[in-house]
């Protein structure tokens, strides 16, 4: 391979990295500072001021500040979706499903304080919020199905089996979820989520009627 093509693919590799990194920044300075202020009382320019870009920049990633606070799950789903690509070959498809899954979670074994998931309760429950919600959830499941499509060699256009995994477990994780949010006083988000893929894995070893 010649010189001059490596040289591109690691500077290709860079922008991305770098483009990575800009759109982590903003999505987290909008996380952090709507659970702070109020996600009402939070301008796109107050994000661009503390993720240190342009507004020029954030329109190039985020049409609103709903969708940069959103960002975070469809990237968590990317993320997870690579690490089940490189789980290893022969290693169950459940397994290394949930393996690549709850490595993402790292951190979630301990619960939040209560001032914090207030916050989390106020910022995901507002309007806004909601409508980008439904379009999030949409992403993540796409990003996974297409991972679960690779890691078994199918299409996931031609077949409906990745969609439909990467459905329920997106609807398992999201049902441990609310329950966090719902916990008073506050428990971890991570051994709500190995039980609710634990009942996932019990109905899906059940036999067909």
């Amino acid at each position: 391979m010649a010189a001059s093509t490596v040289g591109e693919r690691g500077r290709a590799g860079l922008r991305e990295r770098k483009k990575q990194a800009t759109r982590e920044a903003l999505s987290s300075a909008a996380i952090w500072l709507s659970l702070a202020r109020g996600v009402e009382n939070v301008t796109i320019e107050d994000i661009t001021l503390a993720a240190g870009v342009s507004l020029r920049t954030f329109r190039n990633y985020f049409a609103s500040k709903y969708e940069a606070i959103s960002a975070a799950g469809a990237d968590r789903a990317r993320r997870i979706g690579a690490s089940l690509v490189e789980r290893p070959a022969d290693e169950p498809l459940w397994t290394a499903l949930i393996t690549a899954t709850l490595e993402h979670y790292k951190g979630a074994e301990q619960a939040l304080g209560t001032d914090v998931m207030n916050a989390l309760r106020m910022l995901m429950f507002s309007p806004g919020m909601r409508a980008e919600y439904l379009k999030i959830n949409s992403e993540m499941q796409n990003a996974l199905a297409a991972a679960i499509a690779q890691r078994i060699g199918t299409d996931v256009e031609a077949d409906m089996y990745p969609q439909v995994l990467a459905g329920a477990v997106i609807a398992a994780s999201q049902v441990a979820v609310r329950r966090w949010y719902a916990a008073d006083p506050p428990v971890p988000l991570r051994p709500l989520l190995e039980r609710a893929f634990q009942h996932l894995a019990t109905a899906c070893s059940q036999p067909a009627p």
